[in-house]
């Protein structure tokens, strides 16, 4: 399979991998997050930017040692909550390798993705991120990610929505998937996807701002 954008090559796996992600407090919406593998290693984490809406303009994205991986910030002014991302830490003048927006200001709407640099890829992300049940395929159709609710082994009881599942096939770069969710996160907020979240999130290159 192809590989789509790469943020970091180590997170670009072999086989089908299963991560699991955990939204770290139950207080206030958006407060960061933790990802873990089945081996219950640490793979990412977003530290908590809290309630403050000026905490929210910029999240990284580390990995289990503190390596910002990603930042993703929003850009102002935008009517659609545009946000966009770079590689490792913003420096001052430097470029976005992606985008994304909403296509609405009102009612249900989609999500578009921009990726910058490489006119020949594109994506789609369909279902609904606040029931945490999305699918991430490429332009051949392809599966190369997908969210879904986490199931308790032991119990076979679906987890609350602050647990979920994120499945990434062989070759799509896991960092890069876990930016979009943090943006789509954001984008949606838990009053926004309890509405019924983002019904299709589309995935456009380009070589243009």
């Amino acid at each position: 399979m192809k590989k789509g954008l790469v943020v970091d090559d180590e997170f670009i796996y072999e086989e089908e991998k299963q991560l699991t992600v955990f939204k770290t407090s139950l207080f206030f919406a958006n407060d960061g997050f933790t990802v873990y593998d089945c081996q219950g290693q640490l793979v990412f984490r977003v530290d908590s930017y809290g309630p403050d809406t000026r905490d929210k303009d910029e999240l990284v994205l580390m990995d289990a040692q503190g390596r910002c991986l990603l930042t993703v910030r929003r850009k102002r002014p935008s009517l659609h909550q545009r946000w966009e991302g770079y590689l490792g830490e913003k420096m001052e003048g430097q470029k976005p390798i992606f985008s994304v927006a909403r296509s609405s200001i009102i009612g249900r709407c989609s999500v578009t993705v921009d990726v910058y640099g490489d006119p020949g890829e594109e994506y789609q992300i369909e279902g609904q991120f606040g029931q945490r049940c999305c699918t991430f395929t490429n332009a051949a159709k392809e599966l190369v990610a997908e969210i879904r609710r986490k199931v308790d082994a032991s119990t076979n009881v679906v987890l609350g929505k602050d647990v979920f599942s994120l499945c990434l096939k062989p070759g799509f770069d896991g960092a890069f998937a876990m930016g979009l969710v943090l943006v789509l996160d954001q984008i949606n907020g838990d009053d926004y996807f309890d509405d019924g979240g983002v019904d299709g999130v589309e995935v456009h290159p380009t070589l243009d701002d």
